[in-house]
């Protein structure tokens, strides 16, 4: 697992956005601006950006995962 995989993952999702990783083992730490968040409250944003991250969730390759999700 490294920090592009993810990052590919997020941009298939969310195009256009601005999205930043960092991957220290298990851990990673995810920022994705995006206009797609408009409208939408902390948790449905959190669980937008858990949703392409869910196949690397469920393997165990990601175990910790702190999202910041904004729009710009």
């Amino acid at each position: 697992m490294n920090e592009s995989v993810i990052v590919s993952a997020l941009q298939a999702e969310f195009p256009g956005a601005s999205i930043d990783v960092h991957l220290d083992g298990s851990h990673c730490q995810i920022t994705v601006i995006s206009d797609l968040f408009e409208g939408l409250r902390p948790v449905a944003r959190q669980q937008r950006v858990y949703a392409p991250l869910g196949e690397f969730i469920s393997s165990g390759a990601l175990h910790a995962v702190n999202i910041i999700a904004k729009t710009p």
